[in-house]
This record gives C-alpha cells, sequence and structure tokens, in this order.
C-alpha cells in the first residue's frame, strides 16, 4: 500500500472524463484493454433481497471476481475491495460470489497462493499499458478483513479450509505488520513497508491508520488465535482513538513520535496533517457496530461522543474535519451519512440517525434523482455497511461472531446444507 496515495477517487475529477462516460467510461476501457472474462457475477436468488448489494454486483463485480474501482484512472482492484466484497457477500449468504472474489484475488493479489504472502494492495492498468499489480505492499486492514470473511464463511458454511487459509494470513500479518511502539505498546502498521520513518538508533516516527482497527473483527480474530495479538490490538485501538480523537474528531494518519528509547507520543503527522475524512469515517462506523458491553467500545464511544453532538443541526456530516481546531469543511456524501448510522443508533441519537439514513438511502439507483450517476465503489461500500446495520441484515456478537438476518429468516441457492 502507498502511504502517499489519497483515498477520494472520483471519476468526474479526472481528466477527460466526460468523454469516457459517453462512450460507457473507464469500465468500458478496461473491458477493452483486458483479456475476455465472464460476464458479471450474479447471485443467486435472495429471498431477503438487498437492492445495495444487487447494486454493488452490478456496477462493481466483474464475472471473474474481480472488483472495479471504475473511479480510478487505473481501472484499480484493491484488496480493501476485494475482501469487503467477501464480508458483503457473506452477509448476503453468496457463496458462489464469496468464492470467485476470493479465487481472484489468490490468483492476482497473491500470484496464486496467499499460504506463504500476504495480498498485494493495488492491481490495474499500469503505465506500460498491462495489467497486473501497481503496487505489491499490502495492506493490513484488508488482510484483517480477509481473514475475519474466511473464518466467518468456514464457520457458516462449514467448510474448514478457509479457517485454514484464515490462518495462514494471521500468522503473516502478526509477523510483518504487528510493532511495538515504545512506551505505547502493541500496535498494527497500515502495512508492512512505508510507515515508518528514522533510522535504527534514532528518533523514530511511525504513521498509524484508527480506521485499520475494527474492535469487532479483531476479537473474532482473537478467538480463532488465542495465542495472536489480536485481542491486545483491540484494547489498544480504544487507547489509540482516545489518544488521538480531539474534540471526537479522529485523524486520518495519526502519527506516533519517539525520540528516545522506551517513550514516545502521538502527534500531528508532518505529512499527512490533523484532517479527518475518507479514511476516519470508517473508525465511527466501527465503533457503532461494536457490542455496547465490550470495553474496547466503551473508550471507542467516550472518545467520539462530540461527534455526535456535533450532528445535531447538520443535513451532513462534513466532508473533512481538522482534530486540532475543530474546523469543518464541505459537505460529505451520501456514503458519510450511511457511515454514521451505527454510530449515532449507538450514541443514543435516532432522531440524527434517522435524518441522515435518509439521506444515505438515496445512494440507490432507484431513489436517485433523475440524471444523477451511480455512487462509486468507496461510497457503496460505507452504504452496505452502514444501511446494511441499520437494516437490521448483521450484527457483531462480543466474540466478533456475525449475527445474520439469513440464518433466521432467509435462505439463498447457496445456503448452507
Amino acid at each position: 500500500m502507498n502511504p502517499n496515495q489519497p483515498r477520494r477517487r472520483w471519476l468526474a475529477a479526472l481528466p477527460g472524463a466526460g468523454v469516457l462516460a459517453a462512450v460507457g467510461g473507464w469500465a468500458a476501457l478496461a473491458d477493452a484493454a483486458r483479456p475476455a472474462v465472464a460476464p458479471k457475477a450474479a447471485a443467486a436468488p435472495m429471498v431477503c433481497a438487498w437492492p445495495l448489494y444487487q447494486q454493488f454486483l452490478s456496477h462493481f463485480v466483474q464475472g471473474d471476481g474481480r472488483v472495479l474501482d471504475s473511479s480510478t484512472k487505473a481501472l484499480q482492484s484493491t484488496s480493501e475491495g476485494q475482501s469487503y466484497g467477501m464480508v458483503f457477500a457473506l452477509l448476503a449468504n453468496d457463496r458462489v460470489t464469496f468464492d470467485r472474489l476470493w479465487q481472484w484475488s489468490i490468483a492476482n493479489l497473491g500470484a496464486g497462493s496467499l499460504q506463504d504472502k500476504l495480498p498485494a494492495w493495488q492491481w490495474g492498468h499500469r503505465a506500460d499499458g498491462s495489467w497486473g499489480v501497481m503496487d505489491a505492499n499490502p495492506a493490513s486492514d484488508a488482510d484483517l478483513w480477509f481473514a475475519f470473511a474466511l473464518l466467518e464463511a468456514a464457520r457458516l458454511w462449514r467448510q474448514p479450509a478457509y479457517a485454514e487459509q484464515a490462518r495462514a494470513l494471521l500468522a503473516l500479518v502478526a509477523k510483518q505488520e504487528v510493532v511495538s511502539l515504545p512506551g505505547f505498546g502493541t500496535m498494527l502498521l497500515p502495512g508492512p513497508q512505508g510507515f515508518v520513518e528514522g533510522n535504527a538508533d534514532g528518533p523514530h516516527l511511525w504513521r498509524l491508520n484508527a480506521s485499520y482497527l475494527p474492535v469487532p473483527v479483531l476479537r473474532r480474530l482473537a478467538s480463532a488465535d488465542p495465542a495472536g495479538p489480536w485481542a491486545t490490538l483491540a484494547t489498544q485501538a480504544g487507547k489509540l482513538v482516545e489518544a488521538v480523537a480531539r474534540q471526537g474528531i479522529v485523524p486520518d494518519w495519526p502519527a506516533y513520535r519517539s525520540e528516545q528509547p522506551g517513550s514516545g507520543a502521538f502527534v500531528t503527522d508532518p505529512a499527512k496533517g490533523d484532517v479527518s475524512s475518507y479514511d476516519a469515517i470508517r473508525v465511527y462506523l466501527w465503533a457503532g457496530m461494536t457490542p455496547r458491553r465490550d470495553a474496547a467500545g466503551g473508550v471507542l464511544m467516550k472518545a467520539l461522543a462530540p461527534q455526535a453532538q456535533r450532528m445535531a443541526g447538520r443535513a451532513a456530516p462534513p466532508e473533512r474535519m481538522h482534530a486540532d481546531s475543530g474546523a469543518l469543511e464541505g459537505e460529505g456524501p451520501l456514503a458519510f451519512s450511511a457511515a454514521l448510522l451505527p454510530f449515532l443508533q449507538a450514541a443514543g441519537a435516532p432522531a440524527l440517525a434517522a435524518a441522515q439514513r435518509a439521506r444515505a438511502e438515496s445512494m440507490l439507483d432507484a431513489a436517485a434523482p433523475a440524471g444523477k450517476s451511480a455512487a462509486t465503489y468507496y461510497d457503496t461500500v460505507l452504504g452496505l455497511f452502514g444501511l446494511g446495520f441499520a437494516e437490521g441484515r448483521y450484527r457483531f456478537a462480543p466474540s466478533g461472531q456475525l449475527e445474520l438476518e439469513w440464518e433466521k429468516t432467509c435462505r439463498t441457492a447457496s445456503a448452507r446444507p
């Protein structure tokens, strides 16, 4: 993963976007340039329909199992997108899509195997015109979500091989992406390379990302691998947010600096600054999903509580916030409203949650105003997480296991025997 690549990627900002839209957009260019693939994936018919998931499949999932982010010039796929897609397929009881996404990830992000390596972060249309890995540095949040999805698929669909694959990933994450910060303790790096500055014997600065530490996911990993660092990381997630969330605002990229052995402190990142936006919005999302009895979840909600108060009287979440000054900028996309739904509910603000839900639901194609394009890839995944939770499609048990609507009331053609 490249720490210098911003998350926000909008098709409208790209040169020539209007011309491309007229001929079918970046996706048409991708299909023309790449070897032919099977038609888009089709989920098994669902008794409990999930329109936004069907929209995700239609707009972003290719028939070979690649999740396409067509808002980027490189028409990229990322380990994040593949892992999120597998989680959504699990929530929808869509094993066919789950397997396609996982097999595509193994073949393309793992060069045929993810038993001995972590998945590359970015795959797409390279500068020389070829298709393939563009950034081989893994992204630890995707690695954790891959492992979580595989563990839950093994349990829900009774397929132990998935759990074996998950444990192989977890061993690599623990070895390559977990470090000890002097004076703070165990922490997850965003990736193995590019997030630590300094000489071996001198001052160090670690660049971190609080949104890479969803507590329910860490609880599930801990139950599968009790000897691993996952339970400790869940506790550390709360402490990290507590340390950096000034006025309830978590920066996208907090930093930790050590000037001398055995001690250190959290600081405003000298390169990234104090901006809270497209990465940090997930911190509020994960906090709201964390079971209320979870000690780390309680720390998170207390640290983030001012954000619920800040939303009073606002039609939309701000697009950018500044942790140091508290300054707010712009109006966030519809997906930010979706991401805040679990948080606002957990914060005891149901009226605020209802207002943001009404706004978020307009990201559905059927609800979008005439002439408006469909939501972007990142909009849609935040919508699936936030709206899916608000609609009761899934919950996390204290153990991190999923409690799913389809287990109780819905079945698909891919349901477990």
